[in-house]
């Protein structure tokens, strides 16, 4: 099992990165750290390990997560 997944309990982020990933993904949600779980947990997400980031993308997103705090640094949309 993916490391990230065991501990996705830990998965959290700043005011900022809350703000930036709603900016970034245009999400109506105020819970960015549920609907980022949600997409990291689905069958399809690729998790891919570079450095000290994981990159998992999902649904024509990609969210950016710290490997060694697990926060949640940003997300993008894919073309």
């Amino acid at each position: 099992m993916n490391i990230l997944i065991e501990n996705i309990d830990k998965l959290h982020t700043t005011e900022l990165g809350v703000e930036r990933i709603k900016k970034n993904l245009q999400l109506e949600t105020n819970d960015v750290v549920k609907w980022c779980k949600s997409k990291i947990l689905k069958k399809d997400a690729l998790i891919e390990r570079k450095g000290k980031n994981y990159y998992i993308s999902i649904d024509s997103s990609k969210i950016t997560v710290n490997a060694n705090s697990y926060t949640i640094i940003t997300a993008h949309k894919t073309k």
